[in-house]
């Protein structure tokens, strides 16, 4: 006999995605991928604020604050090992379209930062 471990919560993850949803404006931030429109699923929700570190979008779960677009990388990717960084190829803190986000090095994201930074003045 086989014993399988029922997650208590199944519908857990749907529930987590479908707040986040409810507090996402879809539109285009200039974003392109090969050259078409990609838009930004904006968080519309709380932040972390202002200043070095801020302007992520921030989520309630089990009282524990979390990233939006950390919550919805997980949700898409799965477990993100401790050794990589969610990056935003769109550039746009708030936004958690996981077409936008990529795992990526610590290394990878600040040389990308760097880049966009440089193009941008």
């Amino acid at each position: 006999m086989t014993l399988t471990k029922k997650h208590p919560h199944p519908d857990r993850r749907q529930e987590i995605y479908y707040r986040i949803m409810k507090r996402v404006d879809i539109r285009d931030c200039g974003y392109r991928v090969n050259g078409i429109v990609s838009p930004c699923h904006v968080w519309t929700g709380p932040t972390s604020g202002e200043g070095r570190g801020g302007g992520y979008g921030r989520i309630s779960i089990n009282s524990q604050t979390c990233a939006t677009h950390i919550v919805m990388a997980t949700h898409y990717f799965g477990y993100i090992p401790s050794n990589k960084q969610v990056d935003h190829k769109c550039h746009n803190r708030l936004c958690c379209n996981p077409e936008h986000l990529e795992l990526v090095s610590q290394k990878e994201n600040c040389r990308r930062r760097d880049k966009a930074r440089k193009e941008g003045s």
